[in-house]
């Protein structure tokens, strides 16, 4: 074979190769892959697993697609591990070529898949963690929340506990850790601008619930009230604990929503009584959640959560690019402008988005009674986050 006929066959075979990778491409266009690395095994696996059920069941309604664009799943446990979610978030991006990673609950992970997403491009959206740093300096255009800031609830409930509860003072007490202080610093925030003022910062080490030190340290101070930032299983021990110390009857204890939320059925009687302050409350008079229970419990046979909520959300600010795109993926510039400029029909009630890309909702007091969050009324409405650090 000379030279020519050798090269006209080399480029024909690159031609053929082009043409089938177009071909590809164009087959690939009405498809778009979303990596959901969240925890499926673990503390957090029902918080997970609720997330995921919330943007299944959006997907669903919609037929199964968005814009004419078929949703694939790559599912990846991320074990609530840090020290695992590089290497994890990375394996979706480069090795299984997702679109966009949806994760996670646990902040440590999330703040990972940040640096992995702002390293490679590559669209996130955030349906829990709350670390404040994510959509403050290391927000980006390609970075959404779904869920909250960790200084969101806290703000409500401080703005809540001067204005419509009337106290003065009060102690906070939490586990010493990052979205501790980010919790703590709301409820700070929102107390002393409303004339209370935050007599002493207590704190536990991460995730010791030996609270008996504590408990005496606040019987001494005496305050109005107790903010108090635990979620899962700190949560029970802190709240039957706090009852069994005799306090619950002579100083007020209040709580972010995550004090209350999944945790009542172990706390019981202890938890009645409690005020809390969260973007979503057990019985909203909102057709849209309404619907959406309805909708949820047929569909899993179970109540959905917060949880449920923020999931169900992810999936329509992904809806709202795709839109904004007419199915078109690839056009980024129409993505990120339907994410971030949409307002969205949440079961949570208004949602849109900030600057930051962080929710802009309500704060809703709550009260449990009958073991339930009953709604209380709006703490503050329409909430942002301060994205402190942010340049967007």
């Amino acid at each position: 074979m000379s030279f020519k006929t050798q090269a006209l066959s080399l480029l024909g075979s690159i031609s053929l190769a082009l043409t089938a990778h177009g071909v590809a491409q164009a087959a690939d266009s009405n498809k778009v892959k979303v990596g959901m690395m969240l925890p499926y095994s673990g503390t957090y696996a029902d918080l997970g697993n609720n997330i995921d059920q919330g943007f299944q069941l959006y997907i669903e309604e919609q037929g199964g697609t968005l814009e004419g664009v078929e949703i694939e799943y790559v599912r990846l446990d991320d074990e609530s591990n840090p020290s695992k979610a590089p290497e994890n978030a990375n394996r979706l991006v480069n090795r299984d070529q997702v679109d966009v990673m949806l994760g996670t609950v646990h902040s440590g992970v999330a703040l990972a898949m940040a640096k992995v997403a702002n390293d490679t491009d590559t669209l996130l959206i955030i349906p829990n963690a709350g670390a404040m740093a994510i959509t403050g300096p290391l927000c980006s255009e390609n970075i959404f929340r779904s869920s909250f800031s960790n200084w969101q609830p806290g703000y409500g409930m401080g703005v809540a506990a001067a204005k419509e509860l009337g106290k003065k003072t009060a102690v906070t007490v939490t586990w010493n850790y990052a979205a501790g202080d980010e919790s703590v610093q709301g409820f700070t925030d929102g107390f002393e601008e409303h004339g209370g003022k935050v007599l002493e910062n207590l704190t536990v080490p991460f995730p010791d619930v030996e609270f008996q030190a504590l408990l005496t340290q606040i019987a001494n101070i005496k305050p109005d009230a107790v903010y108090t930032f635990f979620a899962g299983g700190g949560a029970v021990k802190f709240v039957l604990d706090y009852a069994a110390a005799g306090l619950k009857d002579t100083i007020p204890l209040y709580g972010a929503g995550f004090l209350t939320d999944g945790t009542l059925q172990g706390q019981g009687e202890a938890a009645e009584g409690l005020y809390t302050a969260l973007h979503y409350a057990d019985d909203l008079d909102v057709q849209k959640d309404k619907d959406f229970r309805e909708a949820y419990e047929k569909r899993f046979n179970r109540v959905p959560d917060v949880y449920s909520v923020q999931g169900y959300d992810a999936a329509q600010i992904l809806h709202a690019g795709l839109k904004e795109a007419n199915g078109d993926f690839s056009n980024r510039e129409a993505m990120v402008k339907g994410m971030s400029e949409s307002t969205y029909d949440s079961p949570r009630g208004p949602l849109a988005l900030s600057k930051s890309h962080n929710p802009v909702h309500n704060m809703y007091l709550r009260k449990v009674e009958d073991g339930m969050n009953k709604l209380q009324g709006i703490a503050v409405a329409n909430l942002g986050d301060p994205a402190k650090g942010c340049r967007l």
